[in-house]
């Protein structure tokens, strides 16, 4: 599904009161999209669950970026950061994510539980150019090491703040 969409320039803009709320198991497949998730992705429930999260993943958005979120995850720690999502339809959408672990009755990890809100327009004035700039460089470097090269790039930029640290401080 996610392959064929084109990304257009239209863009929805969260309500200040909304929140997406989903859940996934341990390898990223939608197990519980809330109604916000399921109005701004424009896919049905029976669409989103047990498709990987990233179905609605924009490519305007650094590779980069998620391998932070799961590295930060596979730690046992809660991430924190900015996102660009494209809808079923192209359009696109900002939100601050916190993702953070869910745990059995073992404390086990079992999936991940996001809450997703309202970016404001400052933080995005922070984040749009250098998301735009790590994925520049990630497209420069090559398959390979992109990854590598715009997760330097954002340390570099950072200077001793963990990305963490700096998404909450926007």
């Amino acid at each position: 599904m996610k392959n064929k969409i084109q990304p257009t320039k239209v863009e929805k803009v969260m309500r200040d009161n909304d929140f997406i709320v989903s859940k996934t198991d341990l390898k990223g497949r939608i197990s519980y999209a809330n109604k916000i998730f399921i109005e701004f992705s424009g896919y049905s429930q029976d669409e989103l669950l047990n498709q990987q999260h990233n179905i609605i993943r924009h490519p305007d958005m650094p590779r980069a970026v998620f391998y932070l979120l799961w590295k930060t995850l596979q730690s046992g720690q809660e991430f924190n950061g900015y996102v660009k999502n494209m809808s079923k339809d192209g359009s696109f959408y900002w939100v601050i994510a916190n993702v953070t672990p869910s745990y059995d009755d073992n404390n086990k990890p079992i999936g991940y539980y996001s809450v997703r809100r309202k970016p404001s327009q400052q933080a995005l004035n922070i984040i749009e150019p250098l998301y735009k700039e790590m994925l520049l460089a990630e497209a420069n470097a090559g398959a390979k090491e992109a990854i590598h090269i715009a997760t330097q790039l954002l340390v570099n930029k950072l200077q001793g703040v963990d990305y963490d640290q700096f998404a909450l401080s926007l």
